[in-house]
């Protein structure tokens, strides 16, 4: 089983072009892209799993790390939904011909509904074709219906004077910077108030006990979606993360039917 390759590619132009890290694993169709989560990276345990599971199977796939994360260059500060889809749409141009499923997880899942609509308005005849969405505790709209409206008014208060408050988090124990841009460039980028087109089907996998996302979210998204290919699938003890390995098994059973 060969490894993947470790590949970098420069997204942006001048002070705002940074190198990208990706891995790039050759096999057949439908390729697979990962898209990963705020502050999260390419190695991360459903990463890795879904790449073993691509190479006995013969699948291409494709993950890489946004700017500020993992091994790309950037500041994590910089970061915007903007920004980051601006290269996951790079990258997936650059690396991924013909048919491909996309696996998005928290953040993730919002970049890659972005990522289908961009592609599918662009109509390029090059660009890869979407078959299939798998998105995991999709965190679609994240910025401003999970961080800004819940933030206590002191909060918001300081993020608008200061442009920077850090969060937080079960996951880092230094916390995470949250930006003002990040708030602001988000809003150009919110789904929940109109239809979603994706332009193929989705699979939506949600934890019942997922303290970042609520399963509440997951409906309000399923609701939005304009095809009826949609299937939500609640796991009623699973978490955030759904990186246990039954759940691996979901997300792997998931892809699969594409």
């Amino acid at each position: 089983m060969s490894e993947p390759s470790l590949k970098t590619m420069s997204v942006g132009a001048g002070p705002a072009a940074r190198s990208i890290a990706m891995r790039v694993r050759q096999g057949g169709a439908p390729g697979l892209i990962w898209l990963g989560g705020f502050k999260s990276d390419m190695t991360g345990t459903k990463a890795e799993a879904l790449d073993t599971w691509a190479a006995p199977n013969g699948r291409a796939m494709l993950r890489f790390d946004y700017s500020g994360h993992g091994e790309s260059g950037g500041a994590f500060e910089d970061g915007t939904i903007g920004r980051w889809l601006e290269e996951s749409v790079a990258v997936v141009r650059n690396c991924c011909a013909g048919p491909q499923v996309v696996v998005g997880s928290s953040m993730g899942g919002w970049l890659a509904l972005l990522l289908a609509r961009t592609l599918l308005q662009a109509g390029q005849a090059n660009d890869p074709i979407l078959t299939g969405l798998v998105l995991i505790a999709p965190a679609v709209d994240f910025t401003e219906e999970l961080m800004w409206k819940r933030m206590p008014p002191a909060v918001q208060a300081q993020i608008t004077a200061t442009g920077v408050w850090t969060r937080p988090s079960a996951y880092d124990e230094g916390g995470y910077p949250i930006t003002r841009n990040l708030i602001e460039e988000g809003r150009n980028h919110l789904l929940l108030g109109g239809m979603i087109e994706t332009g193929c089907p989705v699979r939506i996998l949600q934890g019942v006990r997922d303290d970042d996302v609520p399963w509440q979210h997951a409906i309000e998204l399923t609701s939005r979606f304009a095809r009826d290919d949609v299937v939500l699938t609640l796991v009623k003890d699973g978490d955030h993360r759904l990186s246990r390995p039954e759940d691996i098994d979901r997300m792997i059973a998931a892809v699969a039917e594409f």
